[in-house]
């Protein structure tokens, strides 16, 4: 535990040292302005194995390279993939979150749930809770410590198994979530280097990731009753949190009122686009009558969004939060003002990303790469497993998916592509590794904020407490996820509507 504890403040050292996303993606673009005038002037290029084209550096610092630096600026940051789909998802989502809806429907998954089943429905919500982002830790991590002070058990335990479970689990859900938009918009951007209109949906995962948050929730609750519960047996809650009550974190009545409302709008909507989507020419359905090119799947971020709306707007009006028409545009302004660090955020990656692709440095390290790893026949499943040991490194320094995935996703997605491997399969292997470590990383804020909670119930607890009951979570989901993901491929299981696993 004491070399775990000093690699870890390694990390914490390391980490710390690092500069703020934005200014680390506008590093890594000064980076490839001068890698593209070097290698652009020593002729470094590369032969496309799909079409025999010669792809050769182009160095930013030419007369053309500075339009793209200058003049497109506007239009990078306009054209980045996940920009327009996570500003138009919020819109909705900010809406239920801001009526109380998502933060109701964590309390009630867990706060009524019978002892015997609890450890399995906290897992499970806080795997799927991360469609209610920072809301699942607010709201979770004390609920679950407090279901199960309520059932006899140690409180300590409760709070690492919900903290554990939306962190490890953050990739899984039984629900799309803004993440799923966010991924698929970048990995749609590093696609296309190599199949010019290729578009990765945010239902890309989606059968993996109900798969996986069922497994990883069967997989949290035997660490927790096979080992952890044997390692809280001997802390007693002694903190100031010890003598509250769970009846604070129940429902009322209104708030039932309003799931059961909710939901009814839900299915009456979920309805209607099902019967719309029926008859052979509805204007529903894609080319030629299809359903995976028709507009409710290529546009299903809109559709994500306006359930969200529809939902959180009935709630609000029933309990009252969101009790007129007119304060539904407000609460869609707050989810956006919420965003402006992820905005920010994407300037800077987007003038990266559009740098990397117009250099042609994306398609030649990937041309390259792949032709190194195929001639080395290396076996797709070896593959897989280098990409998760670097991601999982990476991930205990820069804990935002999006800007992990902005950073590797150009270019193992057209690298593992040229090895016929899916873009949407690398993006399922990248879910895996960029959830697994979160709740060890030092530099996770939610690893302080599940620090503090712990204290209230341990006075003593500190950095080696937490550890030592979350790291079982961590190196399991890491393996069996692994393995999970393994099993999926080897038995040919689509990972999505119309997306393959190989």
């Amino acid at each position: 535990m004491g070399a775990v504890l000093r690699l870890l403040q390694l990390v914490e050292r390391v980490g710390n040292r690092l500069p703020h996303p934005f200014w680390l993606f506008t590093i890594m673009a000064g980076l490839v302005v001068v890698l593209s005038a070097v290698l652009s002037a020593l002729g470094v290029s590369a032969v496309s194995p799909v079409d025999g084209e010669t792809i050769r550096v182009r160095s930013l610092l030419s007369a053309e390279g500075v339009g793209v630096i200058v003049g497109d600026a506007v239009d990078n940051f306009a054209a980045f993939p996940p920009l327009a789909l996570i500003i138009v998802v919020m819109l909705g989502v900010s809406v239920a979150e801001r009526s109380g809806l998502l933060g109701a429907l964590l309390r009630g998954s867990v706060s009524r749930v019978p002892p015997k089943y609890l450890t399995f429905a906290l897992a499970l919500t806080g795997i799927s809770g991360s469609v209610a982002s920072d809301a699942a830790y607010v709201v979770l991590i004390p609920l679950g410590a407090l279901v199960f002070k309520a059932a006899g058990r140690s409180p300590v335990l409760g709070l690492v198994v919900a903290f554990g479970s939306i962190s490890a689990g953050y990739n899984a859900s039984l629900l799309l979530t803004p993440t799923d938009a966010i991924l698929a918009g970048l990995t749609t951007g590093a696609a296309q280097f190599i199949e010019p209109g290729r578009v990765v949906t945010p239902l890309a995962n989606y059968y993996f990731s109900i798969g996986s948050a069922l497994f990883l929730a069967v997989v949290i609750t035997l660490v927790t009753e096979f080992l952890l519960s044997r390692r809280t047996q001997g802390m007693p809650a002694d903190g100031e949190g010890a003598d509250e009550d769970l009846g604070a974190m129940r429902l009322g009545p209104d708030e039932r009122r309003g799931l059961r409302n909710a939901g009814l709008v839900l299915f009456g909507f979920l309805l209607v686009v099902v019967l719309a989507m029926l008859p052979a020419g509805s204007p529903l359905r894609g080319e030629d009558g299809g359903i995976l090119d028709s507009p409710v799947i290529t546009g299903v971020a809109y559709v994500l969004g306006l359930v969200f709306l529809l939902t959180g707007a009935v709630y609000g009006r029933t309990t009252g939060s969101i009790p007129k028409a007119r304060d539904i545009p407000p609460a869609m302004t707050g989810g956006v003002v919420d965003l402006a660090p992820v905005v920010v955020l994407f300037f800077a990656a987007s003038q990266f990303l559009a740098y990397f692709k117009w250099t042609g440095l994306g398609e030649v390290v990937a041309i390259r790469g792949a032709a190194v790893l195929g001639s080395a026949d290396v076996h797709p499943l070896v593959l897989f497993a280098g990409l998760i040991g670097v991601v999982t490194v990476i991930n205990l320094l820069i804990t935002s998916g999006s800007a992990q995935w902005a950073l590797v996703g150009p270019v193992f997605v057209p690298m593992l592509m040229l090895l016929d491997v899916a873009p949407e399969t690398t993006q399922a292997v990248f879910r895996i590794a960029d959830s697994a470590t979160n709740l060890i990383s030092p530099m996770s804020p939610y690893f302080a904020m599940a620090l503090g909670l712990l204290q209230r119930y341990r006075k003593d607890a500190g950095i080696g407490t937490l550890m030592s009951l979350t790291l079982p979570i961590a190196f399991a989901v890491l393996v069996m996820w692994s393995l999970l993901f393994a099993a999926w491929w080897a038995l040919g299981i689509p990972l999505g509507p119309g997306a393959p696993v190989r």
